[in-house]
């Protein structure tokens, strides 16, 4: 029983290697602790609560730290952490009816609009990227402090 305990551990940890969660990775930490359970001569009862123990626990460790996130945190298009680009700055000299314009960034043209959130008119100017929709930059503008 001890090869079937370790077995399915690999497979757990294939598993993660192919969703990028933590989660497959708790249950392999479970099923290898099992796997030691069973070297040390326990139970099966013993083997399958060391298994859910070990996984409920690492899920609690995991959550109370902080690794896996809450929902509501921020969008991989707006953090800055995945995406370089937010937080850059991009000139705007016209923008359109609809709130659109394009500038010149990172060499090309790109297609730019402005943050909902944002309701006065857009004026030309220094804008901050917020957020990136698909192959559009969205924009708001940069506060100059006196």
């Amino acid at each position: 029983m001890i090869w079937v305990w370790f077995g399915l551990a690999v497979m757990a940890l294939i598993a993660e290697l192919l969703s990028g969660t933590f989660y497959m990775l708790l249950v392999a930490l479970g099923l290898a602790a099992s796997g030691i359970v069973a070297y040390l001569g326990f139970s099966l009862a013993a083997q399958l609560a060391t298994c859910s123990i070990i996984g409920i626990a690492g899920l609690v460790i995991l959550k109370k730290t902080g690794v896996l996130l809450k929902k509501g945190h921020l969008k991989a298009t707006s953090d800055s952490n995945v995406n370089l680009d937010i937080g850059q700055h991009v000139e705007v000299k016209s923008w359109t009816d609809n709130r659109t314009a394009t500038v010149y960034y990172r060499g090309a043209q790109w297609q730019v609009k402005l943050d909902p959130s944002i309701t006065e008119t857009p004026l030309p100017g220094l804008y901050v990227i917020v957020d990136i929709q698909s192959v559009t930059l969205v924009l708001k503008p940069v506060h100059k402090s006196s």
